[in-house]
């Protein structure tokens, strides 16, 4: 019931868990200060390091905080991720003409709470997976869109050819926006809507800062 926002595939999954640390990097020379820019739109350094911030600060305050800082240790490069995966999916779902209402939203998260154990079994359920308090409804909006896109698309998530034909617009929507990265941070995939590490030899990842626990 609870799928990662940017879940296509769970080598996809895998890869996203891969990443690395929370970076301490300026922008490129043509877009000084961002993280990313996502169909002109900048996610900037300092945008990046305040969602990692209070993700930190809420795993922080729970009883198994030491565990979920260990478990999402790499948590910088899979926030930024999902945050150019949001910018992919709302446009591909506004292409699609689908929408997501505040009511749905809400039915959802309740539904949600009653099957996890509870509204705060579900706050754990998230921050486990890097998603702070605050952050559970934009999921949810997520999870609404991606089902209210598969069903635009005739597409069954729970089969293969369901998740490939979603991939397949979510790829080519990815391809239009003209993702681009700060190098410090990885490299966008259009192809598998991703964000991986950097992997060009000539680029050096900027230095780690001490993570905020």
């Amino acid at each position: 019931m609870f799928r990662r926002r940017t879940a296509l595939s769970v080598s996809a999954a895998a890869a996203l868990l891969a990443a690395t640390p929370l970076l301490a990097a300026c922008g490129t020379d043509a877009h000084p200060g961002a993280a990313a820019i996502v169909d002109g739109k900048r996610i900037t350094v300092a945008q990046l390091q305040s969602r990692v911030k209070d993700i930190r600060a809420a795993q922080a305050k729970s009883p198994q905080g030491e565990q979920l800082v260990t478990n999402t240790g790499r948590l910088s490069l899979a926030t930024l991720n999902g945050m150019i995966f949001d910018e992919v999916l709302a446009r591909a779902a506004k292409d699609a003409g689908v929408t997501v209402t505040r009511a749905e939203i809400q039915r959802w998260r309740t539904t949600a709470e009653q099957h996890s154990g509870g509204a705060e079994r579900l706050k754990l359920m998230w921050l486990q997976q890097g998603i702070a308090p605050d952050e559970i409804d934009a999921m949810v909006r997520n999870q609404l869109l991606m089902d209210g896109l598969a069903r635009h698309l005739g597409a069954d998530r729970n089969l293969p050819q369901g998740q490939q034909k979603l991939a397949q617009v979510l790829s080519t929507t990815s391809r239009a926006m003209g993702v681009d990265v700060n190098p410090r941070f990885g490299k966008w995939d259009d192809q598998q809507v991703i964000l991986g590490e950097t992997k060009d030899p000539w680029i050096i990842p900027a230095a780690p800062q001490q993570q905020q626990v």
